[in-house]
């Protein structure tokens, strides 16, 4: 009687052993997949923001040079003698936040147009900024700083597509451009911001995008910006107090992004962990 009673049991409590287990992990992967869902959202709200700042960043710059360009004071400093006009580029680029302002005469202007979507619709009298890429070289005949802060070493990271590169020396830059026409003097304003290694530009998108208004304090999570799939200013963070710039991007979102040129919402593999990621494109002067 014992034994009956003992295999009815059994049997009773067979399916619930089999089910109970696989309910659970059904149930897991259920609120697994709905607690992404509602992480990706998040994600894609805080790329908007960061998308946001850059185009208000590439607005504000694109504006303050219009002003400065039609300013009387700048058509003044046209006609002074080379070193007051150099002090005037000076003082007026440091108030900018810029990392360089030049005057180019309507010829020059012309000429580097050829080169320079920004360049050639200003001095078709058109003002504008955009993003652009400057090679090693053009940064050299700007300014010596330039050359050395946009230089970031090439850190092996794991999940990103083999490369034998050793360092980016090219830098992405805002690049500005206004027309001038005062007294006769044609030419064009031409000013730009670095990125690489700007760390207030990228701490400020983090501050957008995860300082909690409401109670004051930070929730989790990075804002990096990108050249190719390299990091040239980011928060993502080796160790503590080591920033991961020249890691880079891993090889199926660059596929995507950089080569599909589609927004990525998904997991991502980021330096050394997992993460819910957005990365957006973003395209230069030249489209």
């Amino acid at each position: 009687m014992t034994s009956v009673r003992l295999r009815l049991l059994i049997l009773a409590l067979t399916p619930l052993i089999v089910l109970m287990p696989l309910l659970l992990v059904l149930g897991m992967s259920r609120w697994t997949a709905d607690y992404d869902e509602v992480l990706i959202a998040n994600v894609e709200s805080e790329l908007r923001i960061a998308n946001q700042y850059l185009a208000r960043l590439l607005a504000q710059t694109g504006n303050e040079l219009d002003a400065v360009a039609g300013s009387v004071e700048f058509a003044r400093q046209l006609d002074s003698p080379t070193a007051e006009q150099a002090a005037f580029f000076a003082v007026t680029q440091d108030r900018l936040g810029l990392d360089f302002l030049q005057f180019l005469p309507i010829d020059v202007a012309v000429e580097d147009g050829e080169d320079w979507p920004v360049i050639a619709r200003a001095a078709r009298g058109q003002s504008g900024a955009e993003i652009d890429v400057f090679s090693n070289a053009r940064l050299t005949r700007l300014n010596d700083a330039l050359v050395l802060r946009a230089q970031v070493p090439v850190i092996d990271t794991p999940a990103a597509v083999p490369t034998d590169r050793k360092i980016e020396d090219r830098g992405m830059v805002v690049h500005a451009a206004s027309p001038v026409n005062l007294d006769g003097r044609q030419g064009v304003l031409v000013g730009g911001m670095l990125l690489n290694r700007n760390l207030d530009f990228i701490d400020t998108i983090n501050d957008l995008v995860y300082l909690n208004a409401v109670t004051g304090g930070d929730r989790q999570g990075t804002a990096t910006l990108f050249l190719d799939d390299l990091r040239v200013s980011t928060n993502v963070r080796l160790f503590e107090d080591v920033r991961a710039l020249g890691t880079r991007v891993s090889a199926e979102v660059r596929e995507a992004v950089l080569i599909e040129g589609r927004t990525w919402l998904d997991r991502a593999f980021v330096v050394n962990d997992w993460y819910i990621s957005g990365y957006q494109p973003i395209t230069d002067s030249f489209g």
